[in-house]
């Protein structure tokens, strides 16, 4: 299974820097940047990477902001009403997206969202937040609720314990959140291609699309290219997360003083 996967990850990556790249498989005779400069050297590809960057960061961090904020009385509160909405967190997350975008579309052309890239940040934000605070509430359970009672009784108030106490030791599921919704956003072709409707406007994910389909010959080399830059902003945040969730494990032995 790891041949099969990689074997199309070996042919992105020479086909990339091959002057001939073809639909098969082989190692490139002579070696060239032309490809990277030619994406790089395109307006518009540009533009889109940036698109891209905007929805998928914005939509992650409010998801993340959110999440943290509605898990905290989920995790630490009772109520009576907490096992059935909880409940219907988890049947929220197990609608398919595509059951429920036309109904989005006809609220959005109603009331004017259309070809809005901050309505699609919205529309995103609504679709990631309850599978966000499923996860997020699991990874609160796992903070002692003693740690909070100590910083309660040196003067902190609810928010100040969240914020100091409670958010530095769930470093790690904060990030498995992030990483989770940026991924989700980062890939999604369906949404933007049905709610924006201008080609400027489009994000990466989208317009990978219309570079392959645009033209009667394919440039194999340029989409290469395309597709290795496109990996890029996912796999430096995996790394970056590598880091930032190594400390916050180091939190872990932390205790009651």
């Amino acid at each position: 299974m790891a041949i099969l996967f990689i074997l199309p990850l070996l042919w992105m990556l020479f086909a990339s820097v091959d002057t001939n790249a073809i639909q098969s498989l082989k190692i490139p005779e002579n070696i060239t940047m032309d490809n990277y400069l030619g994406v790089f050297g395109d307006p518009t590809i540009v533009r889109s990477f940036m698109i891209g960057l905007l929805i998928s960061g914005g939509q992650s961090i409010i998801v993340v902001i959110i999440s943290v904020l509605a898990a905290y009385p989920l995790s630490r509160y009772r109520a009576s009403y907490k096992k059935p909405f909880l409940y219907n967190i988890l049947f929220l997350t197990s609608l398919p997206m595509t059951a429920v975008i036309v109904p989005v579309f006809q609220l959005f052309l109603i009331l004017g969202f259309i070809d809005k890239i901050w309505a699609v940040i919205l529309f995103l934000i609504g679709t990631s937040l309850p599978y966000a605070i499923w996860m997020m509430k699991n990874f609160m359970d796992s903070v002692p609720v003693s740690l909070e009672e100590s910083a309660w009784i040196d003067g902190a108030s609810v928010f100040v314990g969240l914020r100091k106490v409670v958010a530095p030791l769930m470093i790690p599921g904060i990030f498995t959140v992030l990483i989770f919704t940026y991924t989700g956003s980062w890939g999604n072709f369906f949404v933007p291609y049905i709610l924006i409707q201008s080609p400027e406007k489009m994000p990466a994910s989208v317009t990978i699309f219309q570079f392959f389909g645009n033209y009667g010959l394919v440039d194999y080399g340029q989409l290469a290219a395309f597709s290795v830059i496109y990996t890029a902003p996912v796999v430096l945040l995996y790394y970056l997360s590598q880091r930032y969730m190594s400390k916050g494990f180091s939190f872990g032995g932390a205790s009651k003083g």
